[in-house]
């Protein structure tokens, strides 16, 4: 690695294993905790992800800005303080904002049908509230297609004239579906009582507020100042070639009428003032106002849902993460980028990238760890309630022990279950970190509690072949396909590691 420094930023230039020189452009406090730049630069590095920004935002105050990687492949641009990444669906948190504003005027009423607001709606959808367009709870039918992202017609008229003639997909309040249709209603409504466009308004009631001079809507149609190229990963790239034929371009493509759901641009920079704009209550006359903008959505019977069992819930255009200690607000784009508010911490992280599927939330709690050191997954942070209790006391008798303490904990709890796939999550975290012994032990665990898992012995042989031991991974993974034999997984493995089968 070459180091170069310049009196107003560190600048890393490295070579990717996937052949593709990136370079890396760092503008960070003095305070940034110590590791936290590195940590950054593998995790690009392992997710193959281009370029990236990076703000942290702390009691009201930006203590962390960098600027990674290449913003354009082709012409080696690299990425600064000034790059625009599109943010995709981080959109609809605007989109949220906007729609509390015109409530706190007492012109938009969350618990309103939405034949309040607009005339010509199927009779079926005319009962659906503006809370449940909000939270994706309204079943009402997807104007795009889930598999393409497209319109489900070419051109916003037929597809209108396609989805209002489609059926509800359930009772409103019945379920969480994300739906696209639910965002382009609500910006109908905002165009109708703020009496303009709705990028217009919230243009004049955010953007200026918080002073973001890098932010505006537009696709790929649109010529942006300092905008990046977008990418995804070609198809059966496997992190080994030695061209930016690992990367294809991607184009992005937003109707009008949806800019409300996805379409705005930004960088870190401009997130992270209107974080704080927003936490500071500069949008709202009251600062209640937050708090139910915040609040996830119920469904019908009181239950919560989201996107996964992590992002467990869906508030006011803010995906939501549910939980005992350090509950977040988790605003995610299209696979490319997040942004993590956590209320209780005063802390927010925005990571933005332009890589289809470099899901950066999958790591921003463990970027929090760096300053709240109790949130790192080596710490036992975000295990589930019986795995935590596990990894206590194999803390204190050693993992070695890991037969016995499971039989102990279920002596004094017979409630007690460790579910397959709980425990080779955290094996896999150990594995990640480097304890390859504990991650054995893990892994050993979950073969004993689940001796007919063909996937039990596959994790397990992966274990012992991080670690190098050949000849254990290839007994394992051939254990694995005596239980699947279409385990493809287990025998390019073996086919790697030169073993007969």
């Amino acid at each position: 690695m070459i180091v170069l420094l310049s009196k107003s930023c560190k600048v890393l230039i490295f070579t990717v294993v996937l052949g593709a020189f990136t370079c890396s452009q760092a503008q960070v406090q003095q305070s940034q905790p110590n590791g936290l730049d590195n940590y950054l630069q593998r995790q690009m590095q392992a997710r193959h992800i281009p370029g990236m920004q990076v703000a942290i935002v702390r009691h009201g105050k930006i203590v962390f800005d960098g600027s990674y990687g290449i913003a354009d492949l082709q012409n080696s641009v690299p990425v600064t303080r000034n790059t625009v990444f599109p943010i995709f669906s981080i959109t609809k948190t605007f989109t949220g904002v906007a729609a509390m504003q015109l409530v706190e005027t007492g012109k938009l009423d969350l618990e309103a049908p939405v034949s309040r607001y607009l005339d010509g709606l199927p009779l079926s959808w005319q009962s659906v509230t503006i809370r449940q367009l909000l939270t994706h709870t309204s079943g009402l039918p997807n104007i795009l297609d889930n598999e393409t992202g497209a319109l489900i017609s070419n051109g916003e008229r037929a597809a209108w004239e396609k989805v209002t003639a489609m059926p509800m997909e359930f009772a409103p309040g019945e379920k969480f579906s994300y739906c696209q249709t639910n965002y382009m209603l609500i910006g109908r409504i905002i165009d109708k009582l703020s009496g303009e466009a709705f990028t217009r308004f919230i243009a004049e009631k955010q953007l200026a507020i918080a002073g973001m001079k890098n932010t505006a809507y537009g696709d790929g149609h649109a010529v942006l100042p300092h905008g990046i190229r977008d990418y995804s990963l070609a198809s059966g790239f496997k992190g080994d070639a030695s061209s930016l034929s690992g990367y294809e371009n991607l184009f992005i493509e937003f109707s009008p009428s949806l800019l409300t759901a996805a379409g705005m641009n930004s960088t870190a920079d401009d997130m992270a003032r209107w974080v704080i704009a927003l936490q500071a209550v500069k949008f709202f006359k009251d600062k209640d106002s937050l708090g139910v903008l915040w609040t996830p959505g119920q469904l019908n019977d009181g239950s919560h849902q989201g996107f996964s069992t992590f992002v467990n819930g869906y508030a006011l255009g803010w995906p939501v993460v549910l939980r005992p200690r350090h509950r977040a607000m988790a605003a995610l784009g299209g696979g490319h980028a997040a942004i993590f508010v956590y209320p209780d911490d005063d802390m927010s992280v925005i990571l933005l990238t332009n890589l289809k599927l470099a899901s950066p939330e999958v790591f921003v709690d463990e970027v929090v760890g760096f300053f709240i050191p109790e949130m790192k997954a080596e710490n036992g942070f975000g295990l589930p309630p019986a795995i935590g209790a596990l990894r206590a006391e194999l803390v204190k008798r050693g993992f070695g022990q890991a037969s016995q303490v499971v039989k102990d904990l279920k002596t004094r709890d017979a409630s007690f279950q460790f579910a397959e796939d709980d425990l080779n999550t955290w094996a896999y975290q150990l594995l990640e970190q480097k304890r390859f012994e504990q991650a054995i032990a893990i892994f050993q665990l979950n073969v004993e509690l689940y001796p007919h898992s063909a996937n039990a012995y596959d994790s397990l042989a992966k274990g012992y072949e991080d670690n190098g031991n050949k000849d254990l991974a290839i007994y394992n993974y051939k254990r694995s396909l005596e239980l699947n034999p279409n385990n493809t997984n287990a025998t390019e493995h073996l086919t790697k590691l030169h073993a007969p089968m």
